[in-house]
């Protein structure tokens, strides 16, 4: 599970910066920041739920 939030994670990242780099594609940058956020919230669950 913690591969798929890194996964998500880069995904994310990459989508993000293709998305500011080519102002044509502006799905790539709201793909970059749901995919980055998701990774995001997956990572931090992950973490909670091996601290609790």
């Amino acid at each position: 599970m913690t591969s798929l939030a890194v996964i998500l994670i880069v995904i994310g990242l990459i989508g993000l910066f293709l998305g500011v780099f080519i102002a044509a594609v502006k799905v790539l940058l709201w793909i970059g920041i749901v995919l980055l956020i998701i990774g995001i919230i997956v990572g931090l669950l992950r973490f909670i739920r091996r601290n609790a």
